[in-house]
C-alpha cells in the first residue's frame, strides 16, 4: 500500500470520524456508519468508504445481506514509521529548549 493513498484517506475530517467510529465498535455496517455522519448522504458515506478502502485502511465482509467495514490498524504502521523520523528530530530540539531554559534560569537564580 503506498503511503500517499494513506494520507490523501486520513486528510479528511469525515473519513477520520469514520476510522474512529470504527476503532469504536469494528464490524459497522453502511446503516450504522451513516448515521454518525449525518451531514453526509449515503453516497457520500459510500465515497469515503471506497477511499479509506482503496488506502487499506478498512476492509469489509459480507455477513449475510449486510457488509460490515473492519478497521485495518495496520495501515497505519507505515505512517507511524515515517513520522517517527520526524518525532525523534522534534524531541531532541525540545530536549535541547529544555536544557536552554534550564541555563537560563539557573542563570537568574545566580544573578539574585
Amino acid at each position: 500500500m503506498q503511503l500517499e493513498h494513506v494520507f490523501k484517506a486520513l486528510a479528511d475530517h469525515h473519513r477520520r470520524h469514520i476510522l474512529d467510529t470504527l476503532a469504536q465498535t469494528d464490524g459497522q455496517t453502511l446503516t450504522q456508519l451513516c448515521d454518525q455522519v449525518p451531514e453526509l448522504s449515503r453516497f457520500g458515506v459510500m465515497k469515503h468508504l471506497g477511499v479509506l478502502e482503496q488506502a487499506g485502511l478498512i476492509s469489509t465482509r459480507k455477513v449475510g445481506r449486510q457488509k460490515q467495514h473492519h478497521l485495518n490498524a495496520a495501515a497505519l504502521a507505515g505512517v507511524d514509521r515515517w513520522l517517527q523520523r520526524y518525532r525523534q528530530l522534534w524531541e531532541q530540539r525540545l530536549d535541547r529548549l529544555e536544557d536552554y531554559l534550564r541555563t537560563l534560569d539557573t542563570a537568574e537564580g545566580a544573578d539574585e
